[in-house]
């Protein structure tokens, strides 16, 4: 009974601690991304970090769209964004590193092996 209730304590103090030093991505990032005609197209993220769970939306040409399954877990950040084209749901993956004002994000079609690399930077 001893060794179980250590073990609880030592798993909640770590589970403190991560959430404690998660980074502080809350706020307007903006990144660029090449469109499929090769223009730069923008696109924004407005994020509200509560504790470890993550919020907020995606801005593009297509309007905005609401994060789901976000988290940060120290400098780590992944969410997903559905999007709708025509009668299919796409669900797009997000997985980005936190480092200062820049977060290096890999994005993926759920399902899909193709990835693509964008860098979100801190807007004021």
């Amino acid at each position: 009974m001893r060794f179980r209730t250590m073990l609880v304590l030592t798993a909640l103090v770590a589970l403190f601690v991560m959430t404690v030093s998660a980074a502080d991505v809350s706020g307007k990032w903006t990144a660029s991304t090449q469109g499929r005609d090769g223009k730069a197209r923008e696109v924004v993220y407005n994020f509200k970090v509560d504790g470890g769970n993550l919020t907020g939306t995606v801005s593009g040409r297509m309007g905005d769209r609401e994060i789901s399954e976000g988290k940060v877990v120290g400098d780590d950040i992944s969410f997903a964004v559905k999007m709708t084209r025509g009668d299919n749901q796409v669900k797009m993956l997000y997985k980005g590193k936190v480092a200062g004002d820049e977060i290096k994000f890999t994005v993926q079609r759920e399902g899909a092996e193709r990835t693509t690399e964008m860098t979100a930077k801190r807007s004021n």
